[in-house]
C-alpha cells in the first residue's frame, strides 16, 4: 500500500503530547464500517483493535445505527443524569430478561460516569463503604484506569507514576502464571492473610480481571480464579471482576468469568456494554450490597440515553438466541489460535509465547522491541494491531466478534508477513 504524507499539522501543534494511538497508526482516519477503517486518501485498514474493545460489534453496525438514528430522529432524550426514561427503561428490562435471568444473576444495576475508570471507582468505593476497611487488593500486571483510585489497583508503573502522588490503600499479589508454577497458589496471599505481623491491613475486596488485557494477555485458569472466589469468601473479602475489556461476548460466554462457575460480588463493564463505541459503563453488585445513599457516587453523563438504545439494540440482536454468539466467538477464537501456532512454528526461535481465549489473543516475543515492530509493519500493510504487556513486548489480537473467517484470514495472513519481515 502507498501511503501519502496526510496533514497532521493541527494534531502536533495544537494537541497534548500525550496522544499515543496516532502515534503507530500516523494517518488521519475518515469513516468506518464494521471491520474496516478508512482514512481521509481512500486508503482501507483491517481492524484488529476493535476500540480498544469498545466495538465488539464493529464500526457503525447496521442494526444498531438504525435504532440509534430513529431514537434521534424522534428527539428521544439524549442527556438525562439518573433521571428515569423510556431509553433506560428498555435497557434495564433487556439486559435483565437476555443477560441476568437467563445466568440467574441477582445483581442491582449502577450507572457510574460513563467511562470504565468511574465503573472501577464506583466499585471500590462500594467495597470500603459495605465493610468499613481500606485495604484493596489488586494483581501484578492489573490494569483497572487510569483516574487515582483506579491506577492504585494497577500495576503498569509508568502509568502509575503519572498521578504524580503516592498511590496508596492498594496491595498487589501475583497474578497466576506469574511465578510460573514454583509456588501453591495463594500461599503468599494466605500467608499475609494469616500473620498480623504481615503488614496487610485486612481488605475489603479484591479486583481481578480474569485476562489482563493491557497488562500482556495474561489468562487466569478457571480453577484460579475459583480459588480466589473460594479466598475471598472465606476472608469475608469482596470479589470485584473487571469485565470492562473482557465482558460483553469478548472471551465467549457474554461475561467472562462464567466459564469458571463463579458469581463475584461486584462486575465492572464499559466499552462494549453501549455496543456502538459510545461513553457507558455499569456497575453491578449483590443486593445486599446497594448501601448508597442517593447521590453518593453520581456523574452529569451517567445518563447517556443514546447509550442506553444502541446497549439495547445490540443486546436483542446478538444476546436473545441462547449460546450462538458465544459459539461464534469460540469458533473465530479457535481460527485465530491456529494461525498462531503456524506464526509460532515458523518463527520457534523468535516467539516466546501466544496465549489467549475467545477472540482476545497475544503474540510475545523475546525481542522485548519486536512488537512494536510488527504492529508498525502491520500498519503499513493495511492492519491496525495493538501491543500490551509492561513493555509492549506482547502483539495484542482483538477483532471485532462479528468479523467473518475470511476478514480474520485476511488479517491474520498480514499479522504473519508482518513478523515475518520483522526478523
Amino acid at each position: 500500500m502507498t501511503i501519502t504524507q496526510p496533514d497532521l499539522s493541527v494534531f502536533e501543534t495544537l494537541e497534548s503530547e500525550v496522544r499515543s494511538y496516532c502515534r503507530g497508526w500516523p494517518t488521519v482516519f475518515d469513516r468506518a464500517q464494521g471491520s474496516r477503517l478508512y482514512d481521509e486518501d481512500g486508503h482501507e485498514y483491517l481492524d484488529f483493535f476493535s476500540g480498544a474493545g469498545a466495538l465488539n460489534y464493529g464500526h457503525n453496525n447496521p442494526v444498531l445505527k438504525r435504532a440509534l438514528i430513529d431514537y434521534l430522529e424522534r428527539d428521544g432524550v439524549t442527556h438525562g443524569l439518573d433521571m428515569s426514561t423510556v431509553a433506560k427503561r428498555s435497557f434495564l428490562k433487556t439486559f435483565q430478561d437476555l443477560v441476568l435471568r437467563p445466568r440467574d444473576l441477582p445483581y442491582k444495576v449502577m450507572f457510574p460516569g460513563p467511562t470504565g475508570t468511574n465503573a472501577v471507582e464506583s466499585a471500590l468505593k462500594l467495597a470500603r463503604k459495605v465493610k468499613g476497611r481500606e485495604a484493596i487488593v489488586s494483581f501484578t500486571n492489573a490494569f483497572h484506569g487510569m483516574s487515582l483510585g483506579s491506577l492504585a489497583v494497577t500495576g503498569n508503573a509508568f502509568k502509575r507514576a503519572g498521578a504524580g502522588i503516592p498511590l496508596v490503600h492498594g496491595t498487589p499479589m501475583p497474578f497466576d502464571h506469574y511465578l510460573d508454577g514454583r509456588v501453591p497458589d495463594f500461599l503468599w496471599f494466605e500467608r499475609l492473610l494469616e500473620d498480623q505481623g504481615s503488614g496487610l491491613n485486612r481488605p475489603a475486596a479484591v479486583i481481578v480481571e480474569t485476562v489482563q488485557g493491557e497488562g500482556g494477555i495474561n489468562v487466569a485458569r478457571p480453577e484460579w480464579l475459583r480459588a480466589l472466589a473460594d479466598l475471598c469468601a472465606r476472608r469475608d473479602m469482596l470479589l470485584i471482576v473487571d469485565d470492562i475489556q473482557m465482558g460483553c461476548g469478548r472471551t465467549g460466554a457474554f461475561f467472562s468469568f462464567e466459564e469458571a462457575g463463579i458469581v463475584p460480588d461486584i462486575v465492572t463493564m464499559s466499552k462494549s456494554i453501549s455496543g456502538y463505541g459510545l461513553p457507558m459503563s455499569l456497575c453491578l453488585f449483590k443486593p445486599e450490597l446497594d448501601l448508597w445513599e442517593p447521590g453518593e457516587h453520581n456523574g452529569t453523563f451517567r445518563g447517556n440515553n443514546p447509550a442506553f438504545v444502541t446497549a439495547t439494540a445490540a443486546l436483542e440482536t446478538y444476546w436473545s438466541d441462547g449460546s450462538a454468539m458465544e459459539k461464534q466467538t469460540r469458533a473465530r477464537g479457535e481460527q485465530v489460535e491456529q494461525e498462531l501456532i503456524s506464526i509460532t512454528e515458523e518463527n520457534l526461535a523468535d516467539v516466546r509465547e501466544y496465549r489467549g481465549r475467545g477472540l482476545v489473543w497475544g503474540l510475545e516475543f523475546h525481542d522485548r522491541g519486536r512488537a512494536e515492530r510488527v504492529a508498525r509493519r502491520a500498519f503499513e500493510l493495511g492492519l491496525l494491531v495493538e501491543t500490551s504487556g509492561p513493555e509492549g513486548e506482547v502483539v495484542k489480537v482483538l477483532p471485532a466478534l462479528t468479523i467473518t473467517p475470511d476478514e480474520l484470514d485476511e488479517g491474520l495472513g498480514v499479522l504473519a508477513r508482518a513478523v515475518r519481515e520483522t526478523a
